[in-house]
């Protein structure tokens, strides 16, 4: 049996030798109180690393490994009312619609119990939102990543609740759905449009990310990409970036980063996907290069949504610019500065 090493730490001795990770963290942290079912959560979430690397639940384990366990802090079930100030463009007494800006999570999970968009609306309506959808999620219907600035709907009744979970369960394949994302990518693909159709799943050894997998392992996603804006280095007149409209058939985690990358074109200061381009970083000029080592984000606006009222089934439609650092950063790239 494994003994801790400290708190969440686990040597894995020579009789554990070949024994998969989610097996011997039930034996080896059985003292935690942790179900199975917890575990293997935990693992999935990247929680969980093998001398220091991610890994999966079916990882075998060798002797003189170290296995190191987080566990978050518990979250409280019910998120509370904050008084977070919110960017509100429309709204009646069915549903509304907000500009997120990047930073904010859209609700209460792991490392995030408070000041998140859930917080932000309770504060905002009240009761009102008390059941709808679910304690954790209330309105929610759709999400934005936390660092995606844009536009995003919201339900404020169980009536518009439910038309819009259809509408956005639909894709916009029968049902009138708009969503449009505006990204800075790397280089400037061959077309002036296309359509990236490929499967997502969870990454097979780093578990916050996803990736384009077998049909069989994942879930059918389709991206409409076109080019508005390309940018080229001054002194060499090569493209260096350009600026992206992304129209989503689908919507699943990470789509639009995750396909973006697949095509060749990562979106500018993606943390997870973008990582192999730091090295096209000093071929931009001083100015989009400050701009973008500054932004500490991925350079993904949700620009545009569009969709028929729930209740009242007149025709809804918002557009959003690009923020302010997104803007400044196109702008640089425009300038070649």
């Amino acid at each position: 049996m494994a003994e801790p090493e400290e708190a969440g730490v686990y040597l894995v001795k020579d009789a554990d030798a070949g024994e998969r990770l989610d097996h011997f963290l039930v034996r080896a942290a059985a003292a935690a109180g942790l179900s199975r079912t917890r575990l293997k959560s935990l693992i999935d979430q990247g929680e969980v690393a093998v001398d220091g690397k991610p890994a999966t639940a079916a990882t075998k384990l060798r002797a003189g490994q170290t296995v190191t366990l987080i566990t978050p802090e518990p979250v409280d079930p019910v998120p509370r009312a904050e008084n977070i100030p919110l960017n509100i463009v429309f709204e009646d007494e069915h549903l509304l619609v907000l500009d997120k800006p990047a930073g904010l999570v859209v609700h209460p999970a792991a490392g995030h119990q408070s000041g998140t968009l859930v917080n932000a609306l309770i504060g905002h309506c009240g009761e009102s939102l008390s059941g709808i959808g679910g304690v954790r999620r209330p309105g929610i219907v759709h999400r934005l990543d936390k660092d995606t600035s844009g536009l995003l709907v919201v339900a404020k009744t169980d009536r518009a609740h439910g038309g819009l979970t259809k509408l956005f369960a639909d894709h916009g394949r029968t049902l009138a759905l708009e969503r449009t994302y505006y990204a800075l990518v790397w280089g400037v693909p061959e077309r002036p449009s296309g359509t990236v159709e490929a499967a997502l799943g969870r990454h097979p050894t780093d578990r916050q990310k996803m990736a384009v997998v077998p049909e069989a392992r994942g879930r059918h996603a389709i991206t409409h990409w076109e080019v508005l804006e390309s940018f080229s280095v001054p002194e060499r007149d090569a493209p260096i970036a350009s600026l992206i409209a992304c129209t989503l058939e689908t919507g699943r985690t990470h789509q639009i980063r995750v396909h973006m990358a697949h095509l060749g074109h990562p979106i500018l200061g993606d943390p997870l996907y973008a990582k192999g381009f730091k090295t096209k970083e000093p071929l931009l000029g001083p100015k989009a290069r400050a701009l973008l080592l500054s932004l500490n984000r991925q350079a993904l606006h949700a620009g545009i949504l569009g969709f028929p009222h729930p209740v009242t089934q007149k025709e809804l439609y918002f557009e959003s610019e690009l923020p302010e650092d997104l803007e400044a950063l196109r702008a640089a790239l425009a300038a070649g500065l």
